[in-house]
C-alpha cells in the first residue's frame, strides 16, 4: 500500500550559500525536537553532508528532494517517507533560492512552488544596513508562485544595526515577519573541507554545536510564529528510485564511505531486498550472504592507507568478485574498485583492482555538476539504454584507465555532451556519477 501522509512544512531558504542557513536549520531542528515536537527534515539538492547533520539533530534520516534529478513520483514519495510519524517538515534548501541545475528547473524555490510550503529566508546581515531589507524585497518580487512569509536575518550587529534593518523591513515589506535576529557567534561556524562541511561523523564536537545552536535560536527566534507558518501538502508513494542490486546488498559504511542517499536504499528495501552494513576502515567484510556489494562515495582519499591495508575488506570483495556477485561503485567507490589512488602528498594506494582504473588528487581539478546518464551495458540496475539521472562532484583526477567497457554515456544538465563515463568487467561496475533516481 502507498503512504499517503499530510504533514505540515516550511523551507528554510538564503539568497546565497554561505549565508548560515545549515547552522540555522540545524538549531531550529533542535530547538524543536527540544520542545517535544517530532520533527523531521528534508535537505534540497544532490548534498550528502547536510542531511547527515539534520539526522544527528533529529535522530532520524533525512532524505533529499531535487526537481531536476528526481522524476515526479520520487520526490512525492520523499516527502510521504519523511513525513511518517512527524509532526512538522522541516526543509533546508540549496546555494540560493533560485539556484537549480538550470535557469528553469532544480531551485529551491521550484520545491515551494510544488507543495506550497513557505519560506523562511535567512539573509546574512553583515555589512549591511537597509540594503538588507532591500535584498529581500528583491527576492520576495522575483517570483509570484511561491511565498517568502518570513525572514531570519543572520550574524547581525548592535542594537542600531538591528534597528535600522527592522525599520527597513517596516517601511518595505509590513507583511513579511522579521522572526529573528541571530548574533554572530563564532562557535556556531562548522568547518569545511573541499566537499563542503566536514561530515557530522568526523566531528566530535557536533552536539555542542547543536546544543549551541538551539540555544542561540530559542533566544533569538521566535519559534512559535515559525511553527505557525507551516502549511500541510499531501504526498503519497514509496520511493523506489533505482532497481535493486540484489536481493541482499551488503554496503560499505563509515567515513570513507559515506554518500549513499537515504531515499536509494530504503527504495531498495521498499522493493524487497535486504540491506547490510559493513566498514572497509575497521577491515570488515561484506556479508558473504549477500549477493551485491554496494561501494557509496565519501573520501577514501583522506582514509587511503588503511584502506589499502584492510586485508579482510579487499579480500572478502575480491572474493565476492571471483564468486560472480555484482560489486557497483560510485564515485570514492568507483576509484576504490580500480587499481589505486594516489594520494594528495603523490603516495600511490593499491586498491581493489577489480576495474583497470588509477585515479590521483596529487592534482586536484573539480569535476561538477548534474548529469544525464544512458547505460551503455547491461547490468542489474538496466538493461542497456536505460537512463537515469545524478550527480557528480570530486576533484580526481583519473591518471589511467585501461580497456573495459564504458558504462554511461553522459551529458550534463544544459545538454552538453560528456561522452562517456565510468567503466564495467563482468559484475563488477561503477562510475564517478551518484544516481539519484531513474529518468
Amino acid at each position: 500500500m502507498a503512504e499517503q501522509n499530510q504533514v505540515p512544512g516550511l523551507i528554510i531558504a538564503a539568497p546565497s550559500s554561505g549565508s548560515g542557513k545549515t547552522v540555522v536549520t540545524l538549531g531550529v531542528l533542535a530547538a524543536l525536537k527540544a520542545r517535544g515536537v517530532n520533527v523531521a527534515s528534508l535537505k534540497a539538492g544532490p548534498d550528502y553532508i547536510d542531511p547527515a547533520f539534520h539526522g544527528k539533530a533529529t535522530g532520524r534520516p533525512c532524505l533529499n528532494l531535487d526537481p531536476w534529478a528526481m522524476r515526479a513520483e520520487t520526490l512525492e514519495a520523499s516527502v510521504a517517507e519523511a513525513s511518517k510519524d512527524a509532526e512538522l517538515l522541516v526543509v533546508e534548501g540549496v546555494m540560493g533560492l533560485f539556484d537549480g541545475a538550470t535557469l528553469d528547473l532544480g531551485s529551491t524555490a521550484d520545491i515551494a512552488k510544488l507543495t506550497g510550503w513557505p519560506i523562511v529566508l535567512v539573509v546574512d546581515s553583515r555589512s549591511q544596513g537597509a540594503s538588507a531589507a532591500a535584498q529581500v524585497l528583491g527576492f520576495q518580487m522575483y517570483r509570484d508562485d511561491i511565498d517568502i512569509a518570513g525572514v531570519i536575518f543572520n550574524r547581525v550587529g548592535s542594537v542600531k544595526h538591528q534597528n535600522v534593518i527592522r525599520a527597513s523591513m517596516n517601511r518595505v515589506l509590513k507583511n513579511v515577519p522579521v522572526l529573528g535576529m541571530i548574533p554572530w557567534e563564532h562557535d556556531l561556524e562548522l568547518p569545511s573541507r573541499h566537499l563542503g562541511l566536514v561530515q557530522a561523523a568526523e566531528q566530535g564536537g557536533l552536539k555542542t554545536i547543536i546544543d549551541s545552536a538551539a540555544d542561540c535560536i530559542e533566544r533569538h527566534v521566535d519559534m512559535g510564529a515559525l511553527h505557525d507558518l507551516a502549511t500541510p501538502w499531501q504526498a503519497q508513494g514509496q520511493v523506489k528510485p533505482l532497481p535493486p542490486l540484489g536481493q541482499h546488498i551488503a554496503v560499505a559504511r563509515d567515513e570513507a564511505f559515506a554518500f549513499s542517499y537515504p531515499a536509494v536504499l530504503q527504495g531498495w528495501r521498499n522493493q524487497g531486498a535486504e540491506i547490510s552494513f559493513f566498514s572497509p576502515l575497521d577491515d570488515e567484510a561484506p556479508d558473504t550472504n549477500a549477493d551485491a556489494i554496494f561501494l557509496p562515495g565519501g573520501y577514501p582519499e583522506l582514509h587511503a592507507y588503511r584502506l589499502a591495508t584492510a586485508v579482510q575488506f579487499l579480500d572478502g570483495v575480491r572474493q565476492a568478485a571471483k564468486d560472480g556477485k555484482t560489486i557497483y561503485g560510485e564515485c570514492g567507490g568507483y576509484m576504490v574498485l580500480g587499481e589505486s589512488v594516489e594520494d594528495a602528498e603523490g603516495i600511490e594506494h593499491k586498491m581493489l583492482g577489480l576495474l583497470p582504473l588509477k585515479t590521483s588528487f596529487a592534482k586536484r581539478k573539480l569535476h561538477l555538476g548534474y548529469r544525464q546518464l544512458e547505460l551503455l551495458c547491461d547490468t542489474p540496475l538496466g538493461a542497456q539504454g536505460s537512463r537515469f539521472r545524478g550527480h557528480e562532484f570530486h576533484y580526481a583526477s583519473i591518471t589511467h584507465k585501461g580497456v573495459a567497457a564504458n558504462l554511461f554515456g553522459a551529458i550534463d544538465a544544459e545538454g552538453t555532451d560528456l561522452r562517456n563515463i565510468g567503466l564495467a568487467a563482468k559484475n563488477v561496475f561503477g562510475s564517478f556519477a551518484h544516481l539519484v533516481d531513474r529518468s
